[in-house]
């Protein structure tokens, strides 16, 4: 009997080296949660953003309603962040097939911050420029179908 227990043991120890091994072990991708990322409305939003953006594997993250992409520097996306109002800022409208948004562009020293406009609650996508600098429409025209879920709020890019 005791020796069935010791056999047993060392099985029960691979198992789980099996099991941590195939599952990776990663830690989540930590992501500070948007002020709003609670509102039950970012669910369908962030449920139907895509798996792989640019060829960037989306990773778990560490908050609600946020995703990110790739190693660092990554792709991040959050729901939930301040609805902005009317603005000056650069605003770009993409449409595609499968649905339309209108962005707000902030180009900052290593990044480009792009607010969802006229939809609520708000999404935001930051863009490292080592990532897709030349190419920053396209990005957002991958999570345009899931920020067209949110409500629209009547303000639109002119």
């Amino acid at each position: 009997m005791a020796y069935a227990g010791v056999v047993h043991r060392p099985l029960s120890l691979l198992a789980v080296i099996a099991v941590l091994a195939v599952s990776g072990c990663t830690a989540p991708v930590v992501v500070e949660p948007a002020p709003y990322a609670a509102d039950p409305r970012c669910a369908p939003v962030m449920l139907a953003v895509p798996d792989d953006v640019g060829g960037l594997a989306r990773q778990e993250t560490s908050s609600q309603a946020t995703a990110a992409y790739g190693d660092a520097p990554r792709i991040v996306v959050r729901c939930g962040v301040e609805l902005p109002g009317p603005s000056g800022e650069r605003c770009v409208a993409i449409d595609t097939p499968a649905g339309s948004a209108d962005w707000l562009v902030f180009e900052e020293d290593t990044l480009w911050r792009a607010t969802a406009f006229g939809r609520d609650p708000a999404t935001e996508v930051v863009i490292p420029k080592v990532r897709d600098e030349q190419a920053v429409g396209e990005v957002l025209g991958q999570f345009s179908p899931a920020v067209a879920l949110a409500d629209p709020t009547g303000l639109q890019c002119r």
